[in-house]
């Protein structure tokens, strides 16, 4: 267990080093025609994708021990967060930067655009990295037809409301840590995502993550395409949406102060 465990690991260096290379490649390539926040949102949610399913492996085929496994997440979210370089690589995060105006509306949908386009690319490679055997855990997976279940264990309703709680917690993290220093924001929006997976990830594996959720969990057997839409897309929405409505809106109301008015990009640049 202890070399699938390395094994696994140097694949996950090998997926954030060549993604990190590929995103600073195009970044100098695509250099001034607007193209390049694409690139790096559809690179950076392919690694995102990738690492993930390699780290579900070793937690639900693996069995690793679950502190092992919160671990590997919390660096996980580290490393992204440090090199994502700007991507979002979250359909609600794009809507929520595009609600806020940090983004056009044109912009946030090709943003989304690119991350499920991201997403559907590493549900191919993913088995590709698989195949090639590099370890008795995924000479296994492979033998099985690389096989997943359903991780949802709990009645639908209650599903989509444990990821609407992870999305608004993570969300809420976000939103509170804008003006902390990157280095230090990485790990405490990381020590909220390790701590929502530990909280509700026996009940849907806490993805809080249309785009990536698309990844992982639809392949999956035991559950229809519009039960995975209800939780892991319906769910996550709501809880971006219950975030900002109550910290923008409601907030601001019981404090007394008006509620922030969000003007479209164009106006702010006039202003």
């Amino acid at each position: 267990m202890t070399v699938d465990v390395a094994v696994s690991l140097l694949v996950l260096a090998g997926i954030v080093g060549l993604s990190d290379v590929t995103r600073r490649l195009l970044t100098r390539t695509l250099a001034g025609t607007g193209l390049s926040v694409y690139a790096v949102e559809l690179v950076s949610t392919f690694q995102l994708c990738c690492c993930t399913h390699e780290l579900r492996l070793l937690s639900e085929v693996g069995g690793i021990d679950p502190r092992l496994a919160l671990t590997l997440t919390y660096l996980a979210s580290v490393v992204h967060g440090l090199t994502f370089s700007g991507a979002i690589c979250n359909p609600s995060g794009a809507l929520e930067h595009a609600y806020q105006a940090r983004i056009s509306s044109g912009c946030a949908l090709r943003r989304i655009a690119c991350q499920f386009a991201a997403a559907a690319a590493s549900r191919t490679a993913v088995p590709m990295i698989w195949g090639v055997g590099l370890s008795r855990l995924h000479v296994r997976h492979k033998l099985l037809g690389y096989r997943c279940v359903s991780p949802i264990h709990a009645p639908l309703p209650k599903a989509t409301a444990v990821e609407l709680a992870c999305a608004f917690a993570v969300q809420t993290a976000i939103t509170h840590t804008r003006s902390v220093e990157e280095k230090y924001r990485v790990h405490a929006v990381a020590a909220v995502t390790a701590t929502v997976v530990y909280a509700g990830g026996s009940m849907t594996g806490a993805v809080f993550n249309p785009a990536l959720a698309f990844s992982t969990q639809f392949p999956c057997s035991g559950n229809s395409f519009l039960e995975y839409c209800l939780v892991y897309w319906l769910g996550p929405l709501l809880g971006m949406m219950s975030s900002v409505l109550l910290f923008d809106k409601i907030a601001p109301l019981l404090s007394g102060k008006s509620p922030s008015l969000h003007l479209p990009l164009e106006t702010k640049k006039r202003t």
